[in-house]
Order: C-alpha cells, then sequence, then structure tokens
C-alpha cells in the first residue's frame, strides 16, 4: 500500500479495511489478522495497527473478544452505512475537484453521465 504523507496512516489502513468490508473482500463476523500480521502486511508499527484496530472499534466497525482475536462487525446496517459515507465522501471529493477546474455542480454531473455513456459504448 502507498501511504499518503497527508493523512495518518493509522487512517489509511482503517480505510483499506474498512472498504474490503464494504467491497465484500471482509465477510461479517471474520476474525482479522493479529496485530503482528497486520503490521507485517501493511509494513507498518504494531503500534499503529493497535491504533487502527481502537479506531475501528470506536466507529463499532470491529469488536475483539478477550484471547481470540478481532472480528468484523456482524451488523448489515453498519456495514450499509459505511458504504454510504464512503460513497459521500467520494462524491464530495469529486465535486470539490470539478469545482477547482471550474465546474458547477451541473456540468460535473453531466460530465459523469457522459463518462458513463461512453464507458458503455465502448463494452
Amino acid at each position: 500500500m502507498e501511504y499518503n504523507p497527508a493523512l495518518p496512516i493509522y487512517l489509511q489502513v482503517a480505510n483499506s479495511i474498512k472498504r474490503d468490508i464494504v467491497t465484500g473482500k471482509l465477510d461479517l463476523g471474520a476474525k482479522l489478522p493479529s496485530v503482528r500480521e497486520l503490521a507485517v502486511a501493511y509494513t507498518i508499527n504494531p503500534n499503529t495497527v493497535s491504533r487502527v484496530y481502537r479506531e475501528l472499534e470506536m466507529e463499532d466497525v470491529c469488536f475483539t473478544r478477550r484471547g481470540m482475536g478481532t472480528f468484523v462487525t456482524q451488523d448489515p446496517e453498519k456495514v450499509k452505512n459505511m458504504k454510504r459515507e464512503m460513497a459521500g465522501t467520494l462524491i464530495y471529493e469529486f465535486l470539490e475537484g470539478m469545482k477547482q477546474l471550474g465546474f458547477t455542480q451541473e456540468e460535473a454531473i453531466k460530465v459523469l453521465e457522459q463518462s458513463e455513456f461512453q464507458e458503455k459504448e465502448e463494452k
């Protein structure tokens, strides 16, 4: 994973895990890797992984069972909400970027519609 220096690493890893949950790479109730395993997988310090898991627990994205490990939430509604939040963030970032380029919101939406149309034609 390539890290963005403008955002804390623990948040980037937490977002990556949330993306894996939302996209179905990680199932509801799935056991997450141990702190050491995740530290190796992301080439980060184990203390950073502990912070990642604390952050995810505070957001109710995962829970820890003493002596057993950390697990993905079993609440499908939580996953739906995460998906909506992530989509909202992407839309906001897209619209802000388009605004910086001088597009109005309506023009940005037209660009999206044309892009989607072109993709369908190419297939």
